[in-house]
């Protein structure tokens, strides 16, 4: 079926609802208070994007998806929160994205994300841009996500942990420690085994760069000297500017890296 601009008749649209040109809500949809839906954005039958959420531009809401509904939290008071989304993202067949708990609050997401089918935000995340959730991975409240991450299908993240940007974390993963930037992890439990060089190569690193970037990765999690010491070697050498967000990241880590493989 041609999707048309316009609001199926059978689809519930709160009056306080500003929507944009171009934009098509499906049969049945809902849409509650306080909506803004950006110009040339589709949400399909059965979605639902829930109260107080702001939708940019060229958004993709697929059949049964819910972006923007009451966090999983028992803290919740019924405050006014926020979902903010940005351009061009795709919400996957129920696919499920909660708004953030505390008063002024937000859950984030920026732009051209894809979280396939059934796939879950939790209250307060932020994701960057690029981002992909295969189907099934599941983000606890208060998880970082930066841009052109990869989490693998029926992947869970713990509460607060923070993935870096160009990380790739394999599929049925328990995260509950933080995933620096440039990552590689796999396995069951999940431990780092190197830099991404395949999806850096994909995104226009230079083999220069790669290079430089597995060097560090030895330095840190292959030597035998702390994190610590590690950080000092790299630092004593002047790294390439490539290895300072990498470098960043470590030190400015809260609850501790994944640690690396045998």
């Amino acid at each position: 079926m041609e999707l048309v601009s316009g609001i199926h008749p059978t689809a519930v649209v709160h009056a306080a609802t500003r929507v944009g040109d171009g934009v098509v809500i499906g049969p049945y949809a809902v849409i509650e208070e306080d909506v803004v839906i950006g110009d040339d954005t589709v949400v399909g039958a059965h979605a639902m994007v829930g109260a107080h959420t702001r939708l940019g531009r060229g958004n993709q809401i697929h059949h049964g998806a819910v972006v923007g509904s009451t966090p999983q939290d028992l803290k919740f008071a019924g405050d006014v929160t926020y979902t903010i989304v940005g351009d061009r993202n795709t919400f996957r067949e129920y696919c499920t994205v909660n708004r953030a708990t505390s008063i002024d609050e937000e859950t984030r997401l920026g732009s051209d994300n894809l979280l396939m089918a059934y796939s879950h935000v939790g209250h307060n995340c932020r994701l960057g841009n690029n981002v992909v959730l295969a189907n099934s991975a599941n983000l606890a409240g208060h998880v970082r996500v930066d841009d052109h991450a990869i989490i693998g299908g029926l992947t869970g993240v713990h509460q607060f942990v923070h993935v870096g940007a160009h990380a790739m974390i394999g599929g049925c993963s328990r995260v509950t420690q933080d995933v620096p930037t440039y990552a590689l992890a796999a396995g069951s439990e999940p431990r780092i085994v190197g830099a991404n060089a395949v999806g850096l190569s994909r995104r226009g690193f230079s083999q220069q760069e790669i290079r430089e970037i597995r060097r560090a990765y030895k330095t840190i999690f292959r030597s035998k000297l702390t994190v610590a010491a590690a950080l000092e070697r790299l630092d004593a050498q002047e790294p390439h500017p490539i290895v300072l967000p990498l470098i960043d990241f470590i030190r400015k880590s809260s609850r501790g890296m994944m640690r690396a493989g045998r």
